[in-house]
């Protein structure tokens, strides 16, 4: 049985998740929360995600990069040419699957994606990267937490798909 695909995110309500190859926003709450889900596990993420997250590799993490520069692998690090070529790796290695961006990433994975970890900014940010509408589709929310710091308010979900 394959394992499940969870996407883990933070966007605002605009659906903005970057800005110039970086987080549009600091909230070091989040930024907890994102290294606490996915310490210890697979996570799928595009080259540029994986250039600009210093911790990638630490906390037992497990990288497998979506790219065409080969080059990027080294011990520990997967490379993949395509989201399929990646996930097909991710199932054999142990961990939970943790997609983490970027943009086509997400839209690639959201079809067939079982969970999201949600964190939703509740503002309007500028941005040039977009995480996909996932509003139409059916999900569940299982969990949720309201959070804020001094500058946003925001929101902590877990969304399980709903299956038929």
């Amino acid at each position: 049985m394959p394992k499940p695909i969870n996407l883990i995110v933070a966007c605002a309500e605009n659906r903005v998740i970057g800005r110039q190859g970086r987080l549009p926003w600091s909230i070091p709450e989040d930024l907890a929360h994102f290294h606490r889900l996915t310490a210890g596990q697979v996570v799928v993420l595009g080259r540029v995600c994986y250039e600009t997250w210093p911790k990638v590799r630490s906390d037992g993490r497990q990288p497998v990069v979506i790219s065409r520069q080969t080059e990027l692998a080294q011990p520990g690090v997967h490379v993949a040419a395509s989201v399929p070529a990646a996930l097909a790796i991710a199932q054999d290695l142990p961990g939970e699957i943790m997609v983490c961006g970027g943009q086509r990433i997400y839209e690639e994975t959201l079809p067939i994606a079982d969970r999201i970890y949600l964190t939703l900014v509740h503002a309007q940010v500028p941005g040039d990267t977009w995480f996909p509408d996932w509003r139409h589709l059916d999900w569940r929310e299982t969990e949720r937490r309201e959070s804020a710091d001094e500058n946003f308010r925001f929101t902590f979900s877990t969304l399980e798909r709903k299956r038929r």
